[in-house]
């Protein structure tokens, strides 16, 4: 992606997660830019399913109005299951560049698909492994990416939802 960079911000719940991205929609910012990654729960409690519906993937179960939120604002959606990571729901355009990875086997050494994907948006090994660990947590990740310009403004505007880490990758 030429001279694009990348923001990444960390949240702890998909409540704040979801506040960021209505707070980006809002300020205009291109959602075709913007990706998010959470983990799935399953449990015995939940019954949870995904489906395809035109070009929206839909889903229902514990977080479901959360994800078909997203999916409904956010471009590409899709699942998978990454060893030493799990279940993962992805939404925006990193689902594109994941599955690139996984169909050209891109290696990226030591890290996921997931890697695989954020190492194309331009984010460095030793942060792709930090990126890695706070999904692992339970935490979810909102990937903001573009233009110098866009990158700084989408900054500003995260910082302003209670992150629990901003990276920005130039």
């Amino acid at each position: 992606m030429n001279k694009n960079e990348s923001i990444v911000a960390v949240y702890t719940s998909h409540t704040a997660a979801e506040a960021a991205v209505k707070e980006l929609q809002q300020s205009g910012f291109d959602m075709k830019k913007l990706s998010i990654v959470g983990r799935d729960y399953h449990t015995d409690e939940h019954v949870v399913g995904y489906y395809n519906a035109g070009d929206r993937m839909k889903y229902w179960g514990k977080q479901g109005a959360f994800w078909g939120g997203l999916w409904g604002v956010l471009f590409g959606s899709a699942f998978f299951w990454i060893p030493g990571l799990g279940p993962l729901l992805v939404a925006g355009p990193l689902v594109s560049l994941i599955v690139g990875a996984l169909e050209g086997a891109v290696v990226v050494g030591g890290v996921s698909a997931i890697g695989a994907g954020l190492y194309s948006l331009g984010i460095p090994k030793d942060s792709i492994l930090n990126c890695e660990t706070a999904i692992k947590t339970g935490k979810f990740l909102l990937i903001a990416h573009g233009s110098p310009e866009e990158t700084v403004r989408a900054k500003e505007i995260i910082n302003h939802t209670g992150p629990e880490k901003v990276e920005h990758h130039q």
